[in-house]
């Protein structure tokens, strides 16, 4: 599934929602939902996020630079923080580095787990003690989303390999998954609209 329509889906899911979680509708939570929608494609190299980190979108470009983001990261973290955090988010950056597209810990709900921690670590210095209610939301969206793919995703990862999906999928970049797409998106859009009036 693109990222345009991850972002989508996860912020009408968010407004759908956003009164029944703890903080209730932000601006900024809406962001983080974004954020979190288009996260998990952080292992493919031409994903709208690797877009502004990788100078050359190739999977050996986005290995080494993740894998240098992870020694930067542990290398502070040794020196001056010891943070279990940090500890996390480094040792993360090298399963993005080795991970292929939707083979590894991105797309599992490990990887929910580890980066929702994160997410939630970083909110409480940040003062925003609802930051890991969004992240899930975003996230979770985005794995929904991708096990309505052909290709399905390793949920249960690294314990089990197989790859999960809905019992009716769809090719993506087909014509069919192009036009389920593009629906997707105006429904969402539409939603997010309609739902407007009520934060006000």
């Amino acid at each position: 599934m693109k990222g345009k329509t991850h972002a989508a889906m996860g912020m009408a899911t968010f407004m759908a929602v956003y009164d029944k979680v703890p903080g209730g509708f932000s601006y900024l939570g809406i962001i983080i939902v974004g954020i979190a929608s288009l996260l998990p494609d952080i292992d493919h190299p031409k994903s709208m996020i690797n877009k502004y980190i990788l100078p050359f979108k190739n999977k050996k470009t986005k290995m080494v630079i993740y894998i240098a983001l992870s020694i930067i990261v542990l290398y502070f973290d040794y020196m001056y923080t010891k943070s279990p955090v940090l500890k996390s988010i480094g040792v993360a950056l090298i399963f993005i580095a080795v991970s292929s597209h939707r083979n590894g810990l991105t797309h599992s709900l490990i990887g929910l787990v580890i980066f929702t921690i994160i997410a939630s670590y970083i909110g409480k210095c940040y003062a925003i003690p609802a930051s890991a209610y969004y992240f899930v939301i975003g996230y979770g969206m985005h794995l929904f989303c991708d096990m309505m793919t052909k290709m399905g995703i390793p949920l249960f990862y690294p314990f089990i390999n197989k790859k999960y999906k809905m019992p009716f999928t769809y090719n993506v970049n087909s014509k069919r998954g192009n036009d389920l797409e593009e629906f997707l998106i105006i429904v969402s859009l539409v939603y997010i609209i309609y739902r407007l009036p009520g934060i006000f």
